[in-house]
Parts: C-alpha cells; sequence; structure tokens
C-alpha cells in the first residue's frame, strides 16, 4: 500500500474524533439556554402572582370605600328622618335609606370575594416563591454538570488537535491539502474502507481490478472511488480507526478521479 496511507488513516480516525467532540461542544450553549429558560418561567409565575395579588388588594381598598360610604349615606338618611313632614317624603327617605343598604351589602360581597381571592393569589405567590428556590437549585447543579462536562471537552478537543497536527506531520502538505478537500465535500469523510466489493461511504460496487491493484504487495498508488472520489483502503490497511460517521446515500454529482 502507498506508505503514507497509513497516516492518513490515523488523521481521519483523529478528524472523526474532532467531529464527535466539537458535536458535543456545539449543544452546550443550547443545554445552559435551556436550564436558564426553565428558571425564567419560574420566575414568571411569582411576577403574575405578585400582579395579580397586588390588584386584588386595590381593589379590596376601592370596595372597602365602597362599602363605608354607602353605609355613611345609610346613616345619614336615617339621621333626617326625624326632619321630613310629610308621608311622601319620608316613604322617599325610605327608598333612599332601603337602596343605600342594598348597596352596601353589594359592596361587602365584592369586598368579601376580593378578600378570598386575595388569600388565594398570596398562596399561589408563596407556592411560586417555593417553586422558584427548588428550580434554582436543580439548575445549579445543571450548571455545574454542564460546566465540568463542558470542561473535559475542551480538554479532549486540545489534545484531539494535539494529535492532528502530529497526523499531519506525517503527512505531505499536497497529500493533507488533497485528503482534505475531499473531506470538506463528503462530512469530515475523505477516506473510505472497501467492504465486499463495495466503497464503504457510498456503496457504489468497486471493480475487482482495482481491488486487487490495492491488495498488491508492494502497491504505492492512491486509489480513488470512481463515485464519491474518496481515496480507498482495504480493511487490512486499518488501524483501528473512529467509527465515522454514517454512510451517505451513493453521490451521483462527483466525478471520477484518477490515482495520484
Amino acid at each position: 500500500m502507498h506508505p503514507h496511507l497509513k497516516y492518513l488513516i490515523e488523521l481521519q480516525a483523529v478528524d472523526f474524533r474532532l467531529i464527535e467532540i466539537r458535536e458535543r461542544l456545539s449543544k452546550f450553549p443550547k443545554r445552559l439556554a435551556e436550564v436558564e429558560a426553565r428558571v425564567t418561567s419560574a420566575k414568571q409565575q411569582i411576577t403574575a402572582a405578585k400582579d395579580a395579588l397586588l390588584t386584588a388588594q386595590k381593589e379590596r381598598k376601592t370596595y372597602e370605600m365602597d362599602v363605608e360610604q354607602w353605609k355613611e349615606r345609610a346613616k345619614k338618611y336615617r339621621n333626617q328622618s326625624g326632619e321630613v313632614k310629610t308621608n311622601e317624603a319620608y316613604k322617599a327617605l325610605l327608598h333612599e335609606i332601603q337602596n343605600a343598604e342594598d348597596e352596601a351589602a353589594k359592596a361587602e360581597d365584592r369586598l368579601l370575594e376580593r378578600m378570598v381571592s386575595g388569600e388565594e393569589f398570596d398562596r399561589q405567590l408563596k407556592a411560586a416563591e417555593a417553586a422558584v428556590k427548588e428550580v434554582e437549585a436543580q439548575a445549579n447543579k445543571e450548571r455545574h454538570t454542564i460546566q465540568a462536562e463542558y470542561n473535559a471537552a475542551q480538554k479532549e478537543l486540545a489534545a484531539a488537535e494535539a494529535a492532528r497536527a502530529a497526523a499531519v506531520a506525517s503527512v505531505p502538505e499536497d497529500l493533507v491539502d488533497h485528503y482534505e478537500r475531499i473531506a470538506k465535500r463528503h462530512g469530515g469523510v475523505g477516506l473510505a474502507e472497501i467492504r465486499g466489493e463495495g466503497c464503504g461511504q457510498c456503496g457504489v460496487h468497486i471493480r475487482p481490478h482495482m481491488i486487487q491493484l490495492l491488495q498488491r504487495d508492494g502497491n504505492e498508488e492512491f486509489y480513488h472511488c470512481e463515485t464519491c472520489t474518496r481515496i480507498l483502503y482495504y480493511p487490512d490497511h486499518s488501524v483501528s480507526p473512529a467509527a465515522p460517521p454514517a454512510p451517505s446515500a451513493p453521490d451521483s454529482s462527483a466525478a471520477s478521479s484518477p490515482k495520484i
């Protein structure tokens, strides 16, 4: 096989590892955002409960004033009852007294409703405050876990990048460029293992003659898949690379590429 093929296989194994690590790192902001969203939602419940309680308290004061005003009016009319001179005036005054007492009773009913609802809003506020404490406690644990995982992933990334630099150093620059151009077109996969008689990535049938050439002792040529153009290698050349991304559907757009 080509003397640099095993180094390309090692390079691709490192690249697979880098893809996996970067994929994990890309998910950390979303995970943190979900944690913060739960905390925000819980705090919004407190705000809503406080607003409702404040409204109930304002309305309670209004209804308390209404009760006092109607009772005061009824008292005033009763005090005037001894001063009227005619039955008609007396009847009219009694009507006003009854109306004021009826309105006072209605205001007291509204006041009672506001007092009951105020107690419920107060209960909801206390429940929301307790819920926020629980949510924040859980969020702090999750933040700590996410941060620890993020730090570990960053260390993995640094180690993998160092391993890639070492792998690249073993391969001629033009060959690295060639490999990277192919990998860029195929989601980071520049090599393809031959599986059975087909390309392990795009699945296209590999001609027997090319397989024979790849297996031939002393072969120092690169061969490409005629469909996806990835560099082919036979399983015996593997150096236990990391598992590649799932094979894609056959690439119909890539032209065949000659050996280099």
